[in-house]
């Protein structure tokens, strides 16, 4: 099913990898309505970093997931759904968890329902590889136990089975991806790549929690791309799908390759305990197998970890002034 001409509704569009899609929808010929949460300052997030060519052409509509009649109305007539919408800060999910359950357990149920309802074509929700919990072998495939170190994760898993208890009772064709740690342009300073960028670029020394772990990062583009074909190939409905580099860095590897290339290796590097998250809430390790994605989407990253990177801080600097009000959370 290829998406050009179809009408396709995108949750979570004011997002970091949400804007991204949204962008490659319009270029992809595809009729797109956004849903993003209203809040006092009428401010879309990160749709307004779009070409004003692009964002001229998407319909924005201001909701809540929780709240049906907004659902309802940005679902009626469309095709393809790219469920994104979600509280997706595991330090906040720490603090507030009932926030996280209503938005992405409720929210998700809400929309789902109506989904079947309106007999979308095909769905695709995006989850994430901390549903994976640290790696019990690597690297980690989709057979994976699902296991939920903080809060966020446990809705987030607790979103994947709302959405194959649809698939199989209601027959809604769905397909759940889960993006392993994606980076670059617009992303706010609560991930850890802005946050080592910026402090290294405004700071004496850069303050971080746990250098240990490690993780699989993945550019955007990359992820995007994986969740166009998610959505284009039949065959990947009803299935679960990684999408991730099988490379992974240490935290303490990815500051010094950050400093590198910004030619500030001497730069002072501070563990914080306030950082830290609780030490049976750590994810020690992640480290995707992308087989399946290969063999069922015909997808693998094409962006190395050094472009990557170049791309993100390149952009930082040319953006640098919008963080100035954001906090650390790594």
């Amino acid at each position: 099913m290829k998406l050009k001409g179809k009408k396709v509704v995108v949750t979570g569009g004011a997002g970091f990898i949400g804007s991204h899609l949204v962008e490659r929808l319009v270029r992809a010929g595809a009729e797109v309505r956004v849903l993003i949460r209203y809040n006092s300052r009428n401010n879309w997030g990160m749709l307004e970093k779009i070409p004003d060519s692009i964002i001229k052409t998407v319909n924005v509509y201001q909701g809540d997931l929780r709240n049906s009649n907004s659902i309802r109305e940005i679902l009626s007539g469309a095709q393809v759904v790219f469920h994104l919408g979600a509280m997706i800060s595991i330090p906040y999910s720490l603090k507030n968890p009932m926030d996280a359950v209503e938005n992405n357990v409720l929210g998700t149920a809400n929309l789902l329902r109506l989904c079947v309802d309106q007999g979308i074509d095909r769905l695709v929700h995006i989850s994430s590889c901390e549903v994976y919990g640290s790696a019990q072998y690597i690297p980690i495939d989709e057979k994976h136990p699902l296991v939920a170190h903080s809060p966020y994760a446990a809705t987030k898993i607790a979103a994947e089975k709302l959405v194959e208890s649809f698939m199989l009772s209601y027959n809604l064709p769905a397909v759940v991806v889960r993006p392993f740690n994606t980076y670059g342009p617009r992303q706010s300073a609560r991930a850890v790549i802005p946050a080592i960028v910026i402090q290294a670029l405004s700071q004496p020394a850069i303050e971080l929690g746990n250098l240990t772990p490690t993780r699989d990062f993945n550019f955007v583009s990359d992820t995007v791309e994986g969740l166009i074909f998610s959505a284009e190939i039949d065959t990947a409905v009803g299935e679960s799908i990684n999408l991730g580099n099988n490379k992974e860095i240490s935290i303490d590897e990815l500051v010094k390759k950050i400093l590198k290339i910004l030619k500030q290796e001497n730069k002072e590097i501070i563990q914080t305990p306030d950082r830290l998250r609780p030490s049976k809430c750590e994810v020690c390790r992640l480290l995707a197998d992308n087989q399946k994605a290969r063999k069922m989407l015909g997808w693998s990253p094409s962006i190395s970890l050094d472009s990557g990177l170049e791309k993100t801080i390149e952009w930082i600097k040319q953006n640098i002034r919008d963080f100035e009000n954001q906090q650390f959370s790594i």
